[in-house]
């Protein structure tokens, strides 16, 4: 179903997660704008399951006039954590944040030169403080590029700023709140990888096979139409209506760590799930822990 070309024209800023490159392209010079692209490569390893890879040469080589990068890995990310890409204190986040050149009345446009999961994590590492004046851009800079819209080399940074934040109550779910839920009717929980890894078919694991027992697969690519764009809210709404998960008041997402969960957590927020969190530590902490139940299977 390729319902992402439609909708580009009249897409806006909408305060749900999504912007369109037009509306970018129209705004790129208002002064309250911040784009940033936040890259991440994840290279297979040995042992694995991945590498991890900053995106800043992809950002350095060609950007949009005016993005910074966010190094999601390191600066953006709580470093003193066991587990990559663990979301910071807020008050970290703030002081990070208002380095980066993001104030109180800021809008945050995030990009990526490829899979936009790196961009929802930033949008949803905002929207977990209370910042909810941030959006993903719908295609990403694949489609950018493709327009054939400017396209800048070399680095830019903001300047400085200060920024107050919140921590938003219920936007992350942690190991004791997913164990919990197994057993709790009012929640659905979504496995954001491929349908490979949440049946224990794949070659690789994040150290243990399947998934989460009692979770339900929700790959993040089906959110995509083939161009990059994403699905309408009426094609993403099938999709977790499918796995019951408007069926309960409550969903929490997950994936290997944290990242491609936030794209079902976009997804959900988009077709009007009321009440959406994600496990930060997602598989990376899960399967450490032997007790912790697991199942094989669709």
């Amino acid at each position: 179903m390729q319902d992402g070309a439609g909708r580009q024209a009249e897409q806006e800023w909408d305060g749900r997660g999504l912007v369109s490159t037009g509306w970018l392209a129209a705004h790129l010079n208002d002064p309250d704008l911040r784009i940033f692209d936040a890259t991440v490569h994840l290279r297979p390893a040995n042992p694995g399951p991945y590498k991890i890879e900053s995106g800043r040469a992809d950002y350095e080589a060609g950007r949009i006039p005016g993005a910074a990068f966010a190094d999601l890995a390191h600066e953006f990310s709580d470093t003193r954590s066991p587990l990559a890409f663990t979301m910071p204190p807020v008050e970290r986040f703030a002081e990070t944040l208002g380095r980066a050149g993001v104030g109180q009345t800021s809008r945050v446009v995030a990009y990526t030169t490829t899979t936009p999961m790196w961009a929802t994590r930033l949008w949803w590492m905002l929207r977990a403080c209370g910042f909810d004046n941030a959006a993903v851009l719908d295609g990403g800079f694949a489609k950018w590029r493709s327009e054939g819209r400017a396209v800048e080399t070399g680095t830019r940074q903001y300047p400085p700023t200060q920024i107050t934040l919140t921590a938003h109550t219920g936007a992350w779910a942690d190991k004791a709140a997913v164990l919990a839920a197994i057993d709790d009717g009012g929640v659905c929980t979504i496995n954001a990888l491929p349908a490979a890894l949440h049946s224990g078919e794949a070659a690789r694991s994040y150290g243990r096979k399947g998934h989460i027992k009692g979770s339900r697969n929700v790959p993040y690519e089906k959110l995509l139409n083939a161009d990059g764009t994403w699905r309408d809210d009426a094609a993403l709404r099938q999709l977790f209506d499918a796995v019951g998960a408007f069926e309960r008041p409550r969903a929490i997402c997950y994936c290997g760590g944290g990242i491609s969960a936030t794209m079902d957590a976009l997804a959900l927020t988009r077709a009007g799930h009321p009440s959406v969190a994600v496990y930060d530590g997602s598989m990376s902490e899960w399967t450490r822990d032997p007790n912790l139940p697991m199942e094989t299977g669709a």
